[in-house]
């Protein structure tokens, strides 16, 4: 055990006779005190636990929010939280795609450290019945902060696996990863989920399951003729499992066009299923009431609530009060109510006086999807002045996102950190501010922020960030902080279609690998500091320093492959697939429905 600095020794001996009251409002009233504290090891700062709410939007752009320079769209809560808090504006997430940006967040880890990142075309979880999803032998926040005497709840959408082996394993499901409490969406929001939008699953996906359905079938059906006239020499039993494969594709393919609402559109209250379809009407009010349930059952904390909103994905469903409000048609509808919604959940912590012991945090999980149209209506968002959007592995409008921090009386008000900082940085931030300790067993790729976020700190610990399309590296940013630098190199980028047009139209969205990327060599080259649109790649001519710039990041890059283990890889096409036998059903499967939301009484919206 290190010895005790002497300045914390002294403090520590006078802290001894003051009770816990008075060290709470001592310590926020000087936060740097708090840090001292803390670093020093001293009981008096671990006993400072907060109430803890984490808000997380769904596809939402950085150029969607009033406090970052929208002047179109109506966010006062928002914009209010960072008035009274720390506002980011290099905030950067693990992945521009819901499944492996989630499994980042949840683990303070790149999503290929724990298989969350994908080789083929489909990089996120495809079915409440696959058996991917984020590995058991992961510890989240949720897990940690459950340790430290924190109640722990999750509201809203999770998209990070449900079963394994079997339909009630529950193996990935959140009462699995250190939540107490779930009440949400296991899946993710698809236009499937609502009657009037086309199919979400693409056409190209329907054509080859169909096109496997017919050969198997018409292999399944020479098997059983065989084996009825003798001309086949197998096994009742083998010919039955044969028949039985042949099902599942068949079922694959029928369930993309008729059961896809049904078998991925549900609500989950722990381990049951409470509506099945989900009646999005009524959805945002039922989350809400949740939300402010579980602030008002654990106000005696400390507690953790995640709020993982289903605002602002496709099919961007608006209750009627917020339809037609907005400037910016669906899309601003829905963020507008998203910011009510953030109001409501803010409303809540003030009214059980829980405002000053209660960190705030707001962020969405990666950029707005530029190829979200109808016709020639928007219904992605705006990632403002960066280039790029969902699904493209490194451009700035995918991976660039809001952060804002909120904590009266311990982090400054109307306070901006221009330093970089990742969506993973939540995970060892609050298991810093729980009291408890992360794991030493494993890389953890996140940094703890508190003493940036309350400007005790100059710089953020992170030097290199490596910005990852599924498994594949696609740029890496470096910042030199003792001069202020900031370089990031493109080893590939999406190869947008129509050419020219900034985002991957045709296709729905931008690839990771193959014909789907342009590769450079030697990389582009840019300096975010004075070119944060990436506009203007640099040339070894017109940069000096371009080879050494680009030398010492390959440099890291090789370092880091070092640390990157191989494990088994989660999005993989057996674990993506639809399997009958993990199928999530409250009903007689395939006929699956119930409706225990019925007699509820959810919040008026």
């Amino acid at each position: 055990m290190e010895p005790k600095c002497a300045p914390c020794k002294e403090k520590e001996k006078r802290l001894e006779g003051v009770s816990a009251a008075f060290q709470r409002i001592f310590l926020a009233t000087y936060p740097t005190l708090f840090i001292l504290l803390s670093a020093c090891g001293m009981t008096a700062a671990q006993e400072v636990k907060p109430n803890i709410i984490l808000m997380l939007a769904d596809d939402l752009g950085i150029g969607d929010i009033g406090c970052y320079g929208n002047n179109t769209m109506k966010t006062p809560n928002i914009d209010q939280l960072a008035k009274e808090g720390v506002r980011l504006t290099q905030h950067i997430a693990a992945a521009s795609l819901c499944t492996p940006s989630r499994a980042a967040f949840l683990t303070g880890r790149y999503p290929i450290r724990s298989g969350m990142a994908s080789s083929n075309a489909y990089r996120a979880l495809q079915w409440n019945a696959g058996s991917g999803g984020l590995p058991v032998n992961e510890t989240t926040f949720a897990k940690i902060l459950h340790q430290q005497g924190y109640a722990t709840g999750l509201v809203g959408k999770w998209h990070q696996g449900v079963n394994c082996d079997s339909v009630n394993d529950h193996c990935h499901h959140p009462l699995n990863h250190g939540f107490d409490y779930f009440y949400g969406m296991p899946f993710t929001l698809l236009n499937n989920c609502q009657d009037n939008k086309p199919p979400e699953l693409d056409a190209a996906f329907q054509a080859k399951l169909w096109f496997y359905t017919q050969l198997i079938s018409l292999a399944v059906l020479t098997v059983l003729t065989g084996k009825i006239t003798g001309l086949v020499s197998i096994t009742w039993k083998a010919a039955i499992c044969f028949a039985l494969f042949g099902f599942l594709y068949f079922a694959s393919w029928y369930s993309s066009y008729g059961f896809v609402k049904y078998w991925n559109c549900i609500l989950m209250r722990n381990h049951d299923i409470t509506e099945q379809p989900m009646k999005l009407e009524r959805t945002t009010a039922l989350l809400l009431k949740e939300a402010i349930s579980f602030i008002h059952s654990n106000k005696h904390g400390p507690f953790l609530l995640f709020v993982s909103f289903l605002h602002v994905h496709t099919p961007l469903f608006t209750t009627e009060r917020f339809l037609g409000r907005s400037r910016h048609g669906l899309y601003g509808d829905n963020i507008e109510e998203m910011d009510w919604l953030v109001g409501q959940i803010l409303d809540a912590v003030d009214s059980e006086g829980l405002r000053n012991n209660t960190f705030i945090y707001f962020a969405s999980d990666h950029g707005g999807q530029l190829e979200a149209q109808e016709g020639t209506i928007q219904l992605g968002g705006w990632n403002g002045i960066y280039k790029g959007g969902k699904g493209m592995g490194g451009w700035e409008g995918g991976i660039r996102v809001p952060g804002i921090f909120r904590w009266p009386g311990m982090l400054p008000a109307n306070s901006i950190v221009d330093e970089p900082t990742s969506l993973m940085d939540i995970y060892p931030t609050v298991a810093h501010l729980a009291g408890g300790t992360i794991p030493q067993d494993r890389i953890i790729d996140g940094k703890n922020q508190i003493a940036l976020l309350l400007g005790a700190a100059q710089h953020s610990e992170h030097e290199f960030m490596f910005h990852y399309c599924g498994v594949y590296l696609h740029a890496v940013r470096w910042y030199q902080k003792e001069t202020g630098a900031l370089w990031k190199v493109h080893y590939m980028t999406p190869t947008f279609e129509p050419e020219g047009a900034g985002a991957c139209y045709t296709k729905g969205l931008c690839g990771c690998a193959g014909e789907m990327v342009t590769n450079y060599n030697p990389p582009l080259l840019f300096d975010l500091l004075h070119d944060p649109s990436e506009a203007n790649p640099l040339s070894p001519t017109a940069e000096p320093l371009f080879n050494t710039i680009v030398s010492h990041i390959e440099k890291a890059v090789v370092e880091h492959r070092k640390t990157v283990a191989p494990v088994p890889e989660q999005l993989n096409v057996d674990n993506t697939v639809w399997k009958p036998w993990l199928q999530p059903c409250c009903g007689t499967f395939p006929f699956c429905w119930c409706d225990d939301e019925s007699s509820s009484d959810p919040i008026i919206v």
